[in-house]
Formats: C-alpha cells, sequence, structure tokens
C-alpha cells in the first residue's frame, strides 16, 4: 500500500480552533465535536453554568459556519429555501430560520442577518459543508457565496455581558435583541450580534482568525468574564429550551413539529414559495403529528438522548432528544417528540432508559425564562 493510500484510508483529523492553543493555556479539557478539538471544560461544568447565570461566560463557536451572500437577488433567492421573511428584513437585523429541504424536514436552523451591502448568516458547525452543497445547488450564479474560514466567533453570554463589552466598546448599549452592528475595538474590525444560545442577554462576536486570541484575552480581563466549555453551552441551551441540530431537529423533522411556527413569517405562510411549503403550511393549518415538548423528569437521575416515551402497554410512541440535569432547577429535564394529543402541559408520561421506566411531565418551554435585552416598545 502506498502512502497516498494509506493517508487516504486513515480516518480524518480533527481541525484545529484559532484559539486552539489559548484555550490549553486556560486548563480547557480538549474534546472532539463537529469535526474540530473543542474545550467541553474549564473548571468544571457546573461550575461554568452557573457562572454563565450569573456573571458572563466567553464561548468559542468558532466551529460555526459564517457565511455571506452578495448579489442584488439574495434576499429573493434565500427565500426559495428559508421559510423567513428576509427581503423585509431592516438592514443590522437578525432573523432566526430554517433551511429546509425540498420535502420541509430541516437541514440546519440558522441566524441570518441583513448587512448594508450583503447578507450575513450563521449556520451550524457540523452541517456546515453540507448546507454550502445545498445551498449552492439551489442559487443562481447572480449570487456569490463566502463562507469566512478566515475568522473566528465568540459569544459573550450572561447577565453582566452588555456591561463588560460595553466597558470596552460603550456603543454596544446601543444595540438590543437581534440586532446588530460594525464595531471597532483596539484597532480589530468586529462584527456583532446581540444573539446568542443560552438564553441570557449577550453577543456573538465575529473577528478575523488571527486577532482572536487578543480578543478573548481582552474580554476575559474583565473581573465578571471567564472562559466556558461546550457542556456548560449544552446545559444552557436545553435550559432555554432552544433545540441542537442534529439531536432535537433533523431532516425527518418538520418545523411544526420542532415547535418552530413561529419562523414562518406572514407572508411566506401566506405566499409559500419555498422548499416543503406544501407540507409545512399543511402541518400548519391542521397540525403536525408529532410535537417537541419539555419534560420534568420525577427523581435526580437525568434521561438521556435516545431514551423512548411508552404509553401503558409498553409501547414506543415518542422519543427523547435531549436531557440532562437543569442546574439552575436542580432537577432533570428533557426534551422529547411525542404525539401531538399528548403534548399538552401537565400530562404525565413515562420514558424508558436501559429498561428503567421514569415518571415524567409535559412542561412549557422554555424550563428557565429567557433573559434578552429587548428594545422596549414605543
Amino acid at each position: 500500500m502506498s502512502d497516498q493510500n494509506q493517508l487516504d484510508d486513515s480516518p480524518p483529523q480533527d481541525q484545529k480552533l484559532p484559539l486552539d492553543s489559548w484555550h490549553r493555556r486556560q486548563g480547557a479539557r480538549m474534546v472532539s465535536f463537529a469535526g474540530y478539538e473543542m474545550p467541553i471544560q474549564y473548571e468544571g461544568i457546573m461550575a461554568e453554568h452557573v457562572w454563565t447565570r450569573e456573571n458572563a461566560g466567553l464561548f468559542d463557536v468558532s466551529h460555526m459556519g459564517q457565511v455571506v451572500f452578495t448579489g442584488d437577488s439574495a434576499d429573493k433567492e434565500l427565500e426559495k429555501i428559508l421559510p423567513g421573511e428576509i427581503q423585509k428584513l431592516g438592514v443590522n437585523r437578525i432573523r432566526y430560520s430554517l433551511l429546509l429541504a425540498q420535502d420541509g424536514g430541516i437541514l440546519d436552523d440558522l441566524m441570518v442577518t441583513r448587512r448594508s451591502d450583503d447578507i450575513y448568516a450563521v449556520v451550524n458547525g457540523a452541517t456546515k459543508y453540507d448546507d454550502l452543497a445545498y445551498i449552492i445547488d439551489n442559487m443562481p450564479d447572480s449570487v456569490t457565496i463566502n463562507l469566512m474560514d478566515d475568522h473566528a466567533l465568540l459569544a459573550l453570554q450572561g447577565p453582566k455581558a452588555g456591561a463588560a463589552l460595553a466597558s470596552f466598546i460603550p456603543e454596544v448599549d446601543t444595540l438590543y435583541f437581534m440586532m446588530a452592528g460594525a464595531f471597532v475595538l483596539d484597532g480589530m474590525d468586529l462584527w456583532i450580534s446581540r444573539s446568542g444560545y443560552t438564553g441570557e442577554d449577550g453577543f456573538e462576536i465575529s473577528v478575523a482568525a488571527q486577532d482572536a486570541e487578543k480578543l478573548a484575552d481582552i474580554l476575559c480581563g474583565h473581573e465578571d468574564v471567564k472562559p466556558i466549555g461546550l457542556g456548560a453551552r449544552d446545559s444552557l441551551r436545553l435550559e432555554a429550551g432552544l433545540p441542537l441540530y442534529g439531536h432535537d431537529l433533523t431532516a425527518e423533522i418538520t418545523p411544526i413539529q420542532a415547535d418552530l411556527g413561529f419562523a414562518l413569517n406572514k407572508r411566506r405562510r401566506a405566499e409559500g414559495g419555498f422548499a416543503g411549503a406544501q407540507r409545512v403550511l399543511g402541518e400548519h393549518k391542521d397540525g403536525a403529528t408529532m410535537k417537541r415538548v419539555g419534560l420534568f423528569v420525577e427523581g435526580r437521575q437525568p434521561i438521556r438522548e435516545g431514551a423512548i416515551i411508552v404509553d401503558d402497554a409498553g409501547k414506543e410512541i415518542g422519543q427523547v432528544t435531549s436531557g440532562g440535569f437543569a442546574p439552575s432547577l436542580e432537577r432533570p429535564i428533557a426534551m422529547a417528540y411525542v404525539p401531538s394529543e399528548l403534548s399538552v402541559e401537565g400530562t404525565a408520561l413515562t420514558a424508558q432508559q436501559r429498561g428503567k421506566p421514569f415518571a415524567v411531565t409535559v412542561t412549557k418551554m422554555p424550563f428557565v425564562p429567557h433573559n434578552y435585552r429587548r428594545k422596549p416598545k414605543a
């Protein structure tokens, strides 16, 4: 066997983040995730979770795909594969949307921002290359698509995130939830959105990869900011009731099943014209057979992804897609898909994990109230 064949047959190596060495200097424990070596924790998941809920945590989410679309028809063309209102999205405004397959299944969830000269989107790290291939196949040549693989993405999250970042960049105080803008800090060009994945106030900050360490050092120099790993990011988003692609969202799940009907804007519901519209709008009108719900789990032992929901005869009728211990509530919680008629708050169900039954109750999400900084109504 030649050296080339040996190379081709070897398992793919995880990529390193721009901040890889920085994480290791901070004492991070690194794990493989979405094709990257990523920090799962520094001090400990529980401590980092609590710190973020009470102060401000800095997350490295540079594995995410940052994509820029340019061309006069980019917004119109994106609406063919996204059910969101993109054409009327204001400059420096952000919209949560879904990349839909032709049958209405969810290929990814993403954030879309209209900037003055282009449209900027952040897609999930594990799906970004598949997303790009699908988008390219469904976009005309008049739209230019650029993956910003020379940029890092950091998320500063927590109730003290706003004050911490404003101490370095006072102008960010003009941003409210789902707003964004361009800023400069110590010679670094930053694109900052007031958004995140923890349910807390916070920001996502796009920065040139070569400046990532400098930015991380500046932010963590603030007394209220600490680096936080993937472990706490997952428990925070679960408490916030936010779905994770590849777990709570898949190509077999539709927006209505996922309880994401809010992503179907009024004009798009009336006009359709997006991938899978017939199925998705049919479910929006008549309801879907299954629905994503939150669950409170009795006792102290968490149930995990893959646990099943069973009826009185022990027959599988649903499945848990995310689960774990909620530090803020000091109890286990989960998300699951169940028949729609069983999705009413307060419904008692039985989950089964490794043959052991667990009493669960359908509850409203988010489990922990969101703490976004929303713009006051006029």
